[in-house]
């Protein structure tokens, strides 16, 4: 347990699985949790089970905690789940298989899944159930566009450090070095096929056999318009329309950036109100002492310096643990529409004699 994690190895079981799962529930987060075994620093994932789902209480419109949505996500720290996980964890046991906790996973739209609700998560999980345990996080969205977006992601020891204690302050984070780059450990996910899986996928045929109708020549030469070669020229990848997934993290990142200056605005609200009070107690302290030499010249008692602190209240500094975690959901925005725009990009460039006047005559 000395040797740190390295990589995660997921069986193809477990993330047909966990796709399932996610599918189903979209656009409500799914969670659930994986077994396993840690063998020479790299995660094992054998399997997976989803947490019960549990029917949200009606609502009167005003206080709405008891959503689906937010049920879904605090799943993994009910008492019931945890009482249903190590259950089931004892009965893989019985039968031999793999039951080590190795974390859980969970389902994202867009990338947005740095959250606070996130972390305590993960926190739970690293710090009482294994300390050895990762999370999954699945983008349906991405993946619906043809490319599984399935990854690992663990806690820092420092942001672990920094959680537990809670110091979140601005004078504790200088003494930390605590970034928002420093939050979270993504770790290499592998995707791991059985012997007999991958012998059985090797045995399949790359082609299908032609049939007879396949091999007849076409009567007519409207009917040899109609068949489709897939070796031949196409256009398809000359398509220059933005994917609409794009836009909608474009206008995502926008909102998590207006977040990001509301905190700021309020901590410089803070640091105004503290320069206010500051100032206050500093006149008060000023004309006390003053008060003591005339006290003292006059060979009476001198007053008590300290009781600046019954008669002012510094504001309450605020955390920056919000702005921290919104600041690497915006690196994590800007990360996807650096990868959606890359594909475009090229298009661009090739077609801008066409687009822009005069560029072509360079």
């Amino acid at each position: 347990k000395d040797v740190p994690l390295k990589a995660v190895q997921v069986e193809a079981l477990v993330v047909m699985k966990i796709i399932k799962h996610c599918s189903q529930t979209f656009p409500t987060p799914a969670t659930g949790f994986v077994v396993g075994m840690d063998k020479n620093a790299t995660l094992e994932i054998t399997n997976a089970f989803p947490f019960p789902t549990v029917e949200a209480p009606p609502t009167d419109g005003y206080h709405d905690h008891n959503t689906p949505a937010n049920l879904a996500s605090t799943a993994p720290r009910a008492k019931s789940n945890i009482t249903y996980q190590a259950e089931m964890i004892r009965k893989l046991r019985e039968v031999n298989v793999d039951a080590n906790n190795t974390g859980w996973y969970t389902s994202t739209n867009l990338g947005h899944f740095i959250h606070s609700t996130f972390i305590e998560n993960q926190y739970h999980y690293q710090k009482d159930m294994n300390e050895r345990t990762v999370a999954i996080v699945h983008d349906v969205s991405r993946s619906s566009q043809g490319s599984l977006s399935l990854r690992a992601f663990r806690l820092s020891p420092s942001f672990m450090t920094a959680y537990r204690d809670n110091k979140f302050m601005a004078e504790s984070l200088q003494k930390s070095n605590l970034r928002y780059q420093d939050i979270l450990l993504e770790l290499p996910l592998h995707i791991h096929n059985s012997h007999l899986l991958t012998s059985f996928l090797h045995s399949l045929p790359n082609t299908a056999p032609p049939s007879e109708a396949q091999l007849s020549q076409p009567p007519t030469l409207q009917s040899l318009a109609n068949v489709q070669d897939p070796l031949s020229p196409n256009f398809t990848s000359l398509n220059l329309s933005i994917d609409p997934f794009l836009t909608q993290t474009t206008d995502l990142l926008l909102d998590s950036i207006e977040t990001h200056h509301t905190e700021l605005n309020n901590y410089q609200y803070y640091q105004r109100q503290l320069a206010r009070e500051q100032a206050k107690i500093a006149a008060w302290q000023t004309k006390r002492k003053s008060e003591n030499a005339s006290r003292v010249m006059a060979k009476q008692s001198p007053l008590p310096e300290d009781e600046w602190q019954r008669l002012f209240k510094l504001p309450q500094e605020p955390g920056r643990l919000e702005t921290l975690l919104n600041s690497r959901q915006v690196e994590q925005y800007a990360r996807q529409v650096d990868g959606f725009t890359a594909a475009v990009t090229g298009k661009m460039f090739a077609v801008r004699g066409n687009l822009l006047p005069g560029a072509g005559e360079e």
